[in-house]
């Protein structure tokens, strides 16, 4: 039995940064049926544990194996309304992949590596795009009269919208920017996850009868009890977490010093990286600092390196996290990705306060050395600063990668929606429901930031109260 797993076609790294192609082309055929083929097929398929939504890990890779790839398509949506999504962003080396017996931490095949189920899982979602399959419509007639409002239109929001839509629910989707798909759109550079890709998915939803009605703010333009005005029925909540924490450090007001949020919502929605087609550009700077050690930071890194080389600036383009490697929340694939295509990574640096020229640009970052102290809450082991190792780091522009919180356009204005200590909306494990009778949220502005899959698992559950209480 072949035990090397499949590596995925990738743009060469020397090429990448010249463009926002998609750098992982993905599998072959070929390459799909030898990976599946590495699969046991375990009695007890424990990758399945793994998933935020249950995927039938074990059906779809054999289905593979049989060349049966539609019927591989149709097993991953019964659980998984984007498969071409998730298996292009999801960290599938903290979930599916991490629960595969033949991961080397499991002991038991130690000379092997696990399946690489997200690049299969990618092939049959490309696969079902490519043939346009469709998914049967479940249509109920007790629900047909039934008009669910949803807001946003991020993972959770257009799982939510899908799965009532397929029941024949009629459906309207409020998004407060331009464009719909969230965080997918906004958050994620087109060289991991193409408008394409997004595109179909939201035009399926409007092939299922989904109305989306973009630019309008929940909460400002209209508020939650006058969405029952109008006449519905029910409403989900998928408002993300949209606001950007900060470090909290001087300087930080400075110019050209971005949020993540910011820096990439003006890449990847306004397109600066097109400019002057677009109207949208983006500061640039020869020395560009990145402070944090998650996906974010990774995807403004290799933003801003691409910005660089497009704009005919040689790349410096550097990493600041205060722990080491092994502790970062970022998928390994990009931490490996952001190295190759010449990012410089900064470990053990705790950012001290930012310094500017005359004219108040920043130009540079004070900052300590770190080493590891005892785990903190998060299981990590936390940074301890080296009072008295100060030391300078030119930069003249730098973006804070350090987390969102929750967005609060809504519930600051909604006393009867219910909180938690981090603004989080409160919900009923169960059902979703939150405090206001008929209001049900999901996605990270339950549980903070999280996975996209992890979204859309809240938001099928979500979805089922809402057709039980129908």
């Amino acid at each position: 039995m072949r035990r090397e797993p499949v590596k995925a076609r990738e743009l060469a790294a020397d090429k990448r940064a010249d463009s926002f192609d998609e750098v992982v082309a993905g599998y072959s055929e070929s390459q799909a049926f030898s990976e599946a083929g590495r699969c046991l097929q375990c009695k007890n398929p424990t990758c399945i544990s793994g998933c935020p939504v249950g995927i039938n890990i074990k059906k779809f890779i054999y289905q593979i194996t049989q060349n049966d790839y539609a019927s591989a398509y149709f097993t991953i949506r019964e659980t998984n309304n984007f498969p071409s999504i998730c298996g292009r962003v999801c960290p599938a080396e903290y979930q599916c992949r991490k629960a595969c017996v033949l991961n080397k931490s499991r002991i038991a095949y130690a000379s092997s590596e696990a399946i690489n189920i997200h690049f299969l899982e990618r092939f049959i979602g490309d696969y079902g795009m490519r043939h346009n399959l469709k998914v049967p419509k479940e249509e109920d007639a007790r629900l047909s009269k039934i008009k669910v409002a949803v807001v946003g239109s991020g993972p959770a929001g257009l799982c939510c919208a899908g799965e009532l839509a397929r029941k024949g629910i009629k459906v309207v989707i409020f998004e407060s920017l331009q464009s719909c798909g969230g965080v997918l759109r906004y958050g994620i550079p087109g060289f991991r996850l193409p408008d394409e890709i997004l595109d179909y998915e939201i035009n399926y939803l409007n092939r299922l009868g989904v109305e989306f009605k973009t630019n309008v703010v929940v909460g400002k333009t209209i508020l939650l009890n006058e969405l029952f005005q109008q006449g519905f029925d029910k409403v989900f909540l998928g408002l993300g977490a949209g606001v950007p924490s900060f470090l909290g450090i001087k300087g930080e007001n400075l110019c050209n010093v971005y949020s993540a949020n910011e820096f990439l919502t003006r890449v990847n929605l306004m397109s600066a990286y097109k400019f002057p087609e677009y109207h949208t550009p983006v500061n640039i700077g020869e020395h560009v600092l990145v402070i944090g050690g998650g996906n974010t930071a990774m995807d403004a890194a290799r933003c801003a390196l691409r910005l660089q080389k497009m704009s005919g600036i040689q790349p410096g383009v550097s990493i600041i996290y205060r722990r080491t490697e092994t502790e970062m929340p970022a998928r390994r694939l990009e931490i490996g990705h952001a190295r190759e295509e010449g990012i410089e990574f900064k470990f053990l640096t705790q950012p001290k306060e930012f310094y500017a020229d005359e004219k108040g640009f920043v130009r540079g970052l004070n900052a300590l050395s770190c080493k590891l102290g005892d785990p903190d809450s998060s299981g990590r082991k936390r940074p301890v600063a080296d009072e008295g190792s100060d030391f300078t780091i030119p930069c003249d522009l730098a973006i804070i990668a350090v987390g969102l919180q929750a967005n609060r356009v809504l519930s600051s204005v909604t006393p009867e929606l219910k909180t938690d200590k981090y603004q989080d909306i409160v919900v009923d494990p169960g059902s979703m429901e939150t405090s206001m009778k008929n209001v049900f949220a999901g996605g990270d502005i339950v549980g903070g930031e999280g996975t996209v899959i992890e979204a859309m698992g809240m938001a099928k559950k979500a979805a089922r109260a809402i057709i039980d209480k129908a």
